[in-house]
């Protein structure tokens, strides 16, 4: 996937992106933060996805890598809204949320693990 660059190399994202343009991000090696509850990720979650519940963001922002993409996955793509704000205050670029969260992916037939 040729996503637009800017400055030195920095991966520039738009705000959020399709479920298509997610699995092609995923399949590129991008991080996929899933910011849901824990409860909502053992029901299923995307394969590879790491989990941060966004009530504790804040406070392991350590955890997210810098040098990838993050694109940032909920339940129906309102609190990875405000998971790539979290992120973008703090610093993060390449950063994006998921349009549709979770129910979109899965309705669409791409991979789960439950």
């Amino acid at each position: 996937m040729n996503l637009p660059q800017s400055g030195a190399g920095v991966m520039t994202l738009p705000p959020s992106v399709n479920i298509s343009k997610a699995a092609a991000l995923r399949d590129a090696g991008a991080f996929m933060l899933d910011v849901r509850e824990p409860f909502e990720y053992a029901e299923y979650h995307m394969p590879g996805a790491v989990l941060i519940p966004l009530g504790e963001l804040t406070g392991r922002l350590n955890e997210v890598p810098k040098d990838r993409p993050v694109v940032v996955v909920c339940r129906s793509g309102n609190r990875s809204q405000v998971g790539r704000n979290i992120l973008k205050q703090a610093g993060f670029t390449a950063v994006t949320s998921m349009d549709g969260g979770m129910r979109a992916w899965r309705n669409a037939g791409l991979p789960v693990t439950q």
